[in-house]
């Protein structure tokens, strides 16, 4: 199941028991974002090791500019609080979910 997360719980959700946890920056007005939404839902459903968390740019600027999100989407995963991957732009659930599992 997708999550959704804000400049008050951003770092509860960091603070995750799971492995890994990927932030989507997205923005509703993006295309790309919504057509990457439905594969981010299928990724959150595919496996318990890694949570999946979206974070709205436009409600949330303060976190886009902590981390530099000048584009959307960007992913950026995170390991015990830190962010170890980023990639931007729109990827398919093949190399969404590979790229998981290696970090994992």
């Amino acid at each position: 199941m997708l999550k959704f997360a804000n400049d008050r719980d951003f770092d509860e959700i960091l603070r995750s028991s799971k492995p890994l946890v990927m932030i989507d920056f997205f923005a509703t007005w993006c295309g790309p974002c919504t057509k990457l939404h439905p594969i981010l839902e299928k990724l959150a459903a595919a496996s318990d090791a890694y949570d999946i968390v979206k974070v709205d740019v436009d409600e949330n600027p303060a976190l886009a500019e902590k981390f530099s999100v000048s584009a959307v989407p960007t992913l950026l995963i995170f390991k015990d609080g830190k962010s170890i991957s980023r990639s931007e732009g729109y990827f398919d659930f093949e190399t969404l979910k590979a790229k998981l599992d290696e970090l994992l």
